[in-house]
């Protein structure tokens, strides 16, 4: 089970599109509210969480998603749970996720430190230790990190591809009638399968979804 977390003031595409995707893919995705069930955006779309964090346990855990916009993940920092369920996480070897300024939080945490990652711009800083690439999406490891709102979909479907393979991240692509013209379809499966077999290789830092959207 993935668990995508909202807090007030999160970024609405940023959460909601990846968490689509994942359950077009089949994955286990249970949204939760941080302060409440019903969670306003950054933009003032109420989303009605699938459970409170008091409700929450992290014992089927796969992974987290942590959307990015303001003022949600200074909410989302600000709760001591949410901080120890990411750092669970990683020190598990269960997939980190996080998008736009998100990528703040794991900065802050020391899960970036020595390794490649992204974010939205103005927020480098925070990334202490990382190789900031500026890429839209970075995989390195379990921890994936993207750019920002226009990449929530290439962050859904990067996601998809390392928890169930490329194949079924095409499958998600497929289904949503992305076609060459609209977002560069081909760009996006050649460096997906690219990413794929340097993994296959042994490649420990793989990047994924650069200029997936560039239709």
């Amino acid at each position: 089970m993935f668990y995508c977390f909202l807090a007030d003031g999160f970024e609405e595409t940023e959460a909601l599109a990846p968490v689509d995707i994942l359950r077009r893919a089949g994955i286990a995705v249970t949204t939760v509210g941080v302060g409440g069930k019903v969670i306003a955006g950054s933009h003032k779309i109420p989303v009605t969480a699938d459970i409170t964090l008091e409700e929450f346990t992290a014992e089927d855990m796969q992974g987290v998603i942590l959307p990015g916009g303001m003022p949600g993940v200074k909410n989302l920092y600000a709760e001591q749970r949410v901080l120890d369920t990411v750092n669970k996480a990683y020190q598990n070897d269960l997939f980190v996720c996080a998008i736009c300024a998100a990528p703040m939080i794991l900065g802050r945490l020391g899960i970036v430190s020595g390794r490649k990652a992204t974010c939205f711009p103005g927020f480098e800083d925070e990334l202490k230790g990382a190789e900031v690439t500026g890429e839209k999406v970075v995989v390195d490891g379990k921890v994936i990190t993207a750019k920002g709102a226009g990449c929530a979909l290439d962050f859904g479907f990067a996601i998809t591809a390392q928890v169930a393979g490329e194949e079924t991240a095409l499958d998600d692509v497929a289904r949503l009638d992305l076609d060459d013209r609209r977002i560069g379809l081909r760009a996006f499966r050649s460096r997906l399968r690219a990413a794929l077999a340097e993994l296959a290789a042994g490649g420990q830092i793989r990047r994924v979804g650069d200029q997936a959207l560039d239709g």
